[in-house]
């Protein structure tokens, strides 16, 4: 059961969608990433039958389905805001699908039963929509589009709504149904993290094109370009020139990157993998430079420090308790060391 797009376009106002192809595999959990605006909800909507290409073409399983009705597709759809009946219990909300299909009352409820069971949402079954939390609700609307079987099943910014400690969970729920019940999956968002935890493969969107698509690992390894990269919120990217001896410049700083077979245009170098010390670090690393602190940030447990080598800026995650132990102050001189493997180039 592959869905297959062919050069699909659409114009909607400014917004294009310029051609895009892409093939979404059996039992598969593909999400699709990027910033509000780049046509995220539109593919969405195309894949659903509730907007028409202008040109190109939509298979599923082989079956030319472009212009198939929506009711005819098999699809569910699910989104930000989920779309609950405000007038029906949970329980009702999640057997509408059932009912509507033809399914008796006794075999919907007991279906319904089981979803809830499933997503752990059973002593909500008599409680109405504006009775829930944000969670609840999400899970209440996934239970309804999973409850009908759907074969491909559409998430448009499920998990927008919720808190983070909340989405967290919700993350591990969303793929743990998705595994259980086999439903091959698209979803899109613009929470990279979000993105990178769930699916199988990611795609990065920008401008109407699918820029970049595969699994977590190989886009972090080689992103196609520097707009791809920050998408995926990578940090220390550099524009790279004045190659020679296994190092290139780096705003007028050398870093050493070790012998590559391929050409590359730009590195990057993970936050995380940058030491800072007081006093020079005793390591084999080939890269070490004197630093000044400029600012920092705190991001949840970690601490985003901003130092300056020359004029080249780098961020670098410590511990709070690293944080401390150096006794960041801005203008702070420290020493920042990274191997030479580190430093990824593309």
């Amino acid at each position: 059961m592959t869905l297959e797009l062919k050069t699909v376009t659409k114009t909607l106002g400014d917004f294009k969608l310029p051609g895009l192809d892409l093939t979404v595999h059996e039992g598969e959990y593909l999400v699709l990433v990027g910033p509000s605006g780049v046509g995220k909800t539109v593919l969405l909507e195309i894949i659903a039958g509730l907007l028409r290409p202008d040109s190109g073409r939509l298979y599923w399983c082989g079956r030319d389905i472009t212009t198939l009705a929506p009711e005819r597709r098999g699809f569910g759809i699910m989104y930000q805001d989920y779309a609950l009946f405000s007038h029906m219990t949970v329980s009702e909300n999640i057997a509408y699908g059932l009912r509507s299909r033809g399914w008796s009352k006794a075999e919907a409820e007991e279906k319904t039963l089981d979803a809830a069971r499933d997503l752990d949402i059973e002593p909500l079954l008599g409680r109405m929509p504006d009775t829930l939390s944000g969670g609840e609700q999400q899970r209440a609307a996934l239970a309804r589009a999973l409850v009908v079987e759907p074969q491909l099943l559409l998430l448009d910014e499920p998990l927008s709504a919720v808190d983070l400690r909340l989405r967290r969970r919700l993350r591990r729920q969303l793929k743990h149904a998705q595994e259980t019940t086999g439903t091959t999956f698209v979803h899109v968002t613009h929470d990279v993290h979000e993105a990178l935890t769930v699916g199988h493969r990611v795609g990065v969107m920008l401008d109407g094109r699918l820029r970049q698509i595969g699994v977590p690992a190989e886009l972090f390894r080689k992103p196609t370009d520097k707009d791809v990269a920050r998408v995926l919120g990578m940090r220390n990217i550099f524009a790279a020139s004045g190659f020679e001896d296994g190092s290139c410049h780096v705003d007028g700083v050398n870093i050493h990157v070790g012998e590559r077979e391929d050409a590359y245009r730009h590195i990057w170098i993970r936050p995380e993998e940058i030491i800072l010390s007081r006093e020079p670090f005793e390591s084999s690393a080939r890269n070490q430079f004197r630093c000044v602190v400029e600012s920092w940030e705190f991001h949840d447990v970690l601490v985003n420090v901003r130092v300056a080598v020359n004029e080249m800026k780098l961020d670098v995650l410590l511990t709070y308790a690293s944080f401390e132990k150096l006794d960041v102050q801005s203008g702070t001189q420290l020493h920042a060391t990274f191997k030479s493997s580190s430093v990824h180039c593309f």
